[in-house]
C-alpha cells in the first residue's frame, strides 16, 4: 500500500508542470493577469488553478492561425528530426549488423571507440564540428545539424546489442540454404532485433526533437530555428502563448514515446544484457 501511495504521490510530481502547461494555456489572457501579476508588480502571492474559470482556446487559435513563424519552426523541426532519424538507421544497423555478427581483427576496438565517443557530450566536439562543417560549406543550413547526428554512435550501441542476442546457430542455417549474407540481414536481422531499432528511434526522436545547443551554435538565421528555440520570451502579456506553445510542442514526443514504451522497454532491457 505504502508503495502505491509513493508511486502515486511521485507520478503528480512529474505530471504537475504538464498540467500547469495545459491549464495556462486555456486562460484567458485576464484571468491569467490575476494569477501571475504579482510577478510584475512585486506584490502579494502567485495564485494558480488546474481549472480556468472561463476557459478559451484563443492562444492555439492566435498560434495557429495567425503566427505562420510558429508553422515554420515547427516543420524545421519535424525535418531535423525525421531526416535525422532516416539518416541515424540508415548508418546505424548495418554497422551494428557487422560489429555483432562478424569477426574481424580490432573488433573490441572499434567497439569500445563507439561507446567512448557515445559518452562526449556536445560541448566537447562542438569546435571541431563547427571547423568540419565551415569547411564543408554548410554552417548555417539544417544540415550542420542533420550530418553529425546522423553519425552519433548511440543507435549503434543500441541496434548492436540487439543483433548480439540473435542465435549464431540461425544465421549458419540460413547461409547453408543458400541465403546470401544481404538477404539474411534483410529478412532475418532486422526484424528479431526490431526492439532495439525502434528503441533507437524513439530515443533519438525524444532527444532531436528538442535541440537547443546545435541549432543555437551552427544556426544564425531565426527562419531556420527549431521549434525548441521558438518560444518568445515570457512575459504577463505573452503567458498564454507560451503556454500553448509549449502544449504544442509537448504533443509530439509524448505521442512517439505512448507509442513506442513497450519497444523502448525491449531495447533497452536488451542493450543492459551482458553477452
Amino acid at each position: 500500500m505504502m508503495r502505491r501511495i509513493l508511486l502515486f504521490l511521485t507520478g503528480c510530481i512529474f505530471v504537475a508542470p504538464v498540467l500547469v502547461l495545459v491549464s495556462g494555456s486555456l486562460m484567458s489572457r485576464f484571468e491569467l493577469g490575476e494569477y501571475l501579476g504579482a510577478l510584475e508588480t512585486g506584490e502579494g502571492f502567485v495564485g494558480w488553478t488546474l481549472f480556468p474559470l472561463y476557459p478559451t482556446f484563443s492562444h492555439y487559435g492566435r498560434l495557429l492561425f495567425e503566427t505562420p513563424q510558429f508553422l515554420t519552426v515547427f516543420w524545421n523541426s519535424v525535418k531535423i528530426a525525421g531526416i535525422t532519424l532516416a539518416g541515424q538507421l540508415f548508418l546505424a544497423a548495418p554497422a551494428a549488423w557487422a560489429l555483432a555478427v562478424y569477426h574481424f581483427r580490432r573488433r573490441g576496438f572499434l567497439l569500445t571507440l563507439y561507446v567512448g565517443l557515445m559518452l562526449l557530450p556536445f560541448q566537447v566536439t562542438m569546435l571541431s564540428n563547427f571547423l568540419v562543417l565551415d569547411g564543408l560549406g554548410l554552417i548555417g543550413t539544417h544540415w550542420a545539424i542533420i550530418l553529425p547526428a546522423a553519425c552519433s554512435t548511440f543507435p549503434v550501441f543500441l541496434i548492436y546489442r540487439g543483433f548480439r542476442s540473435l542465435p549464431q546457430s540461425l544465421l549458419e542455417a540460413a547461409r547453408i540454404d543458400g541465403a546470401g549474407e544481404w538477404r539474411i540481414f534483410w529478412k532475418i536481422g532486422l526484424p528479431l532485433a526490431s526492439n532495439g531499432i525502434l528503441s533507437a528511434a524513439v530515443l533519438g526522436f525524444l532527444e532531436y526533437w528538442s535541440l537547443i545547443e546545435q541549432p543555437l551554435a551552427f544556426l544564425k538565421d531565426p527562419s531556420l530555428w527549431p521549434l525548441s528555440l521558438y518560444l518568445p520570451e515570457i512575459s504577463l502579456e505573452q503567458a498564454g502563448y507560451s503556454f500553448a506553445a509549449s502544449v504544442i510542442t509537448l504533443i509530439p514526443p509524448a505521442f512517439v514515446f505512448f507509442i513506442g514504451q513497450d519497444y523502448l522497454e525491449a531495447g533497452i532491457a536488451a542493450a543492459g544484457l551482458k553477452e
